[in-house]
């Protein structure tokens, strides 16, 4: 080094050197419009069949009630995978921001999600009498807190403890996070590993109270 010289440090941002918004904001799209399809709409479709009195109708057809859950999630569970492909393409088109990782991965992690708020969305609609319930439970439990507590808009970091809290059991904290190292920093299964372990026993748990609880109302 000759003499005389000055080393300035400075911080480069090793992922998004640019600073781009939308590297934070199109898994946060992802990440909403899941819940709204699945929760949201799942939650509506049976409470209406329910509210209506037709639900009654369908369990004392040939079919099972699993079977008629089935038919009720199926397409959306369909439309959900379609429009995670097509907000991943636009992404790539519209704003330059290719998936670095695994697209299988990727999918992969999205159908869990799915699976989980289709099952949080018929969890709703078991301890909802009316769909008004359903929207309101919906929207305040699920809309809301993922805006503001799942590290979409705000950095849990830099939030007081007790919504750290609150926050470790929203299913679309870990999304996020699972969605962003496989899309920006283009990790493997390894580093989220975690994160779908939580997923996956979230679903678990919520189709179980989803069975026991729709068996219990509709006896």
């Amino acid at each position: 080094m000759p003499a005389g010289s000055i080393i300035v440090p400075e911080v480069r941002m090793f992922y998004n050197p640019a600073l781009k918004g939308h590297f934070m904001f199109v898994p946060g799209v992802i990440t909403m419009i899941l819940i709204l399809i699945c929760a949201l709409m799942t939650s509506v479709t049976i409470t209406r069949e329910k509210e209506f009195g037709t639900m009654e109708v369908l369990l004392v057809s040939p079919l099972r009630p699993l079977q008629i859950i089935l038919g009720k999630v199926m397409p959306y569970f369909i439309l959900s995978v379609v429009n995670v492909l097509l907000i991943l393409v636009l992404s790539w088109l519209v704003f330059g921001l290719p998936v670095k990782g695994s697209i299988i991965l990727l999918l992969a992690e999205s159908m869990l999600y799915i699976m989980l708020s289709l099952s949080l969305g018929i969890f709703i609609s078991t301890v909802s009498s009316t769909m008004q319930q359903a929207i309101f439970i919906s929207l305040v439990g699920m809309m809301l807190p993922t805006i503001l507590l799942s590290g979409f808009i705000f950095p849990i970091e830099n939030m007081p403890v007790i919504y750290d809290w609150v926050s470790s059991v929203m299913p679309p904290r870990y999304f996020i996070v699972i969605i962003k190292n496989i899309m920006i920093k283009g990790t493997g299964f390894m580093y989220v590993w975690k994160e779908t372990l939580i997923l996956f026993v979230m679903t678990i748990i919520f189709i179980a109270l989803s069975v026991k609880k729709f068996k219990i109302r509709l006896q």
